[in-house]
């Protein structure tokens, strides 16, 4: 059956694909991974042991490495993962044995505006529901591990409060005196449910828990989701959950999930989540499925285990990062390969028309609304002018040690002009150049894309850490300001001054790595300022730490860790076909 996604939804592309997909078994055969090192899900999913196949064929890595981020997106996406999905379609089409490395969609975007995290088009991700709606059950896992802590915590305040020390030591506990104005930890949902951002709890007598201000993020921003996605192997992840500090004490001592005794059944929870997903392009290529997104306070990266397992079992591997490159990818080449060991062999910057328009000053666009006409007609000015978002990000990825290949993903109202013109500002500022028309052609339209990352994987390169993490950690910050984003320093509120001076006081914590929270929609902290805003300062109000994933967080702006749902979500689209029990309307 030929598919047209000109005249057919996401869904209904996925749908119709289903009937020649490869069973899971095939691909597993074909990856080498032996029996005892995989448990099938059904037809055409498999959950792979990482560590044991790891074991075997031994860690060392054999596939070329290559990260696919992009320009600083507008609200509606531009294309990461549908290009992360093309580019694997066009190294297959080459004859190459390629893998995809793709985060788990999250269900609060699902079922809001953004939709799935598939692909889209010919370059997707499949079967579509069974990635849409739970999959495997990781970010439930990842939900049911973070509430309880928070249920171990607050029944640990309940009982500290109803009775005396030797009440406690009779039962082998030890009072953690809990101040519940420094609670760290908050409950999880994988649901766009800003009426939960904050609660009271425990209202009611002294048997209904513990009294106290509360509230839940989305399950992908959890501190558990993070460190799933950071962790080498089971091991590393039961140390890393002993770790977190869900509040501290009156005296101010952290109180831990291990000083809980919560860890281990944490880690219970886990033990399969560590174990990635193996799913398949719509061309048939492997794809591992593996941790969530959230890039805004965590790495917003899938998993370490998937793309060293990937590594080790393919020639080429196309891993993706979340949101741009100011975000996404500084925190792939500063976090992320300082935790696998893995360096990139090329990057791929996504571009797009329309978000090259928005930073050139067209009007806004609004998930949910037609898009401006600028955006469907030919306008060379507001195109050159938005470039220097594109400029700004080819050279963050040049001061990791890395050219960049600029890959224009389609859209079919670009015009021949628009196209040169995005192709003469890539390549006159050094950077590869190559148009993908793979949403419209799959992996026959993503060729020229292919050739163009395989000569990139060729070409040596010199990549680097921006720091190293025996730098002061304000001067790490000032350096990626300046060196990344492009303003001019920092400003740090006098809570945040404070306990800046108190983190580099701690030797284990001043040597962890830097993850600035901020805004996803511009290179600085203020979403208004498009382009590449110039002469900003970065203003820091707050700094975190997440002792288990191993991250210091400076906070810049308010970053609502659990978003709204739009009043036109895409809940109100998803049916069921009642005669053959078939999902339709995700996208």
């Amino acid at each position: 059956m030929k598919l047209d996604p000109t005249k057919m939804k996401d869904w209904q592309v996925a749908e119709a694909a289903e009937e020649s997909l490869r069973p899971a078994a095939d691909l597993i055969r074909e990856l080498g991974i032996v029996d005892g090192e995989w448990d099938a899900y059904g037809r055409h999913l498999a959950k792979v042991d990482a560590a044991k196949v790891l074991r075997r064929v031994g860690a060392g890595r054999r596939g070329k490495y290559i990260d696919v981020t992009a320009i600083t997106p507008t609200a509606l996406g531009e294309g990461k993962t549908t290009t992360t999905l093309g580019l694997v379609e066009g190294l297959g089409r080459l004859g190459k044995r390629v893998i995809g490395c793709i985060r788990q969609p999250s269900g609060g975007p699902t079922f809001n505006i953004k939709g799935s995290a598939a692909g889209g088009g010919l370059a997707q991700t499949v079967p579509l529901t069974a990635l849409s709606l739970g999959l495997t059950g990781d970010i439930d896992a990842v939900t049911n591990a973070n509430n309880l802590a928070m249920v171990a915590l607050n029944s640990r305040m309940q009982h500290e409060r109803n009775h005396d020390d030797a009440w406690l030591a009779e039962r082998g506990l030890k009072r953690l005196d809990v101040d519940p104005e420094r609670i760290q930890f908050r409950w999880a949902m994988d649901f766009c449910a800003q009426g939960l951002r904050d609660i009271e709890i425990g209202k009611g007598g002294r048997l209904d828990g513990f009294a106290c201000e509360s509230g839940f993020y989305i399950t992908v921003a959890s501190e558990v989701m993070a460190i799933l996605a950071m962790s080498a192997d089971l091991r590393d992840l039961r140390e890393r959950l002993s770790r977190i500090v869900v509040a501290y004490s009156k005296s101010g001592a952290p109180v831990t999930t291990r000083d809980l005794e919560v860890d281990g059944a944490m880690c219970a929870l886990l033990v399969n989540a560590i174990k990635p997903t193996l799913m398949q392009s719509l061309e048939g290529q492997p794809v591992f499925v593996h941790a969530g997104p959230f890039a805004n306070i965590a790495i917003g990266q899938n998993s370490v285990v998937a793309d060293r397992l990937a590594c080790a079992l393919g020639d080429y591997v196309v891993t993706e990062s979340g949101f741009a490159a100011d975000m996404g990818y500084e925190k792939f080449w500063n976090i992320k390969c300082r935790c696998s060991g893995l360096k990139p062999d090329a990057v791929v910057l996504v571009a797009t028309v329309r978000a090259l328009k928005a930073h050139g000053g067209a009007p806004a666009v609004k998930a949910g609304l037609p898009l401006d006409p600028a955006y469907t007609t030919e306008n060379l000015e507001l195109l050159e002018k938005g470039c220097d978002n594109l400029l700004a990000h080819i050279d963050i990825i040049r001061r990791s040690g890395v050219q960049p290949v600029v890959c224009l993903n389609a859209f079919y109202t670009d015009t021949p002009a628009e196209r040169d013109l995005v192709r003469r500002m890539a390549e006159k500022a050094g950077a590869a150049f190559a148009v993908s028309d793979h949403w419209l052609k799959g992996g026959e339209g993503a060729l020229e894309l292919a050739e163009a990352v395989v000569q990139a994987c060729d070409a040596p390169n010199g990549f680097e850490f921006l720091c190293d993490l025996s730098e002061p950690l304000a001067d790490r910050i000032e350096k990626q300001v300046k060196e990344v984003y492009g303003g001019d320093g920092v400003d740090y509120s006098d809570e945040a001054s404070e306990k800046l001076a108190r983190l580099q006081a701690d030797p284990e914590i001043a040597r962890l790595p830097v993850c600035v929270a901020k805004t996803q929609y511009s290179l600085s902290h203020d979403p208004k300022l498009l382009g590449r805003p110039r002469s900003w300062r970065l203003p820091v109000r707050d700094v975190l730490v997440y002792r288990g994933a191993g991250l210091v967080v400076p906070v810049a702006g308010e970053i609502k860790l659990m978003p709204g749902t739009s009043a036109s979500p895409a809940y109100r689209r998803i049916d069921v076909d009642v005669e053959t029990g078939k999902v339709k309307g995700l996208f």
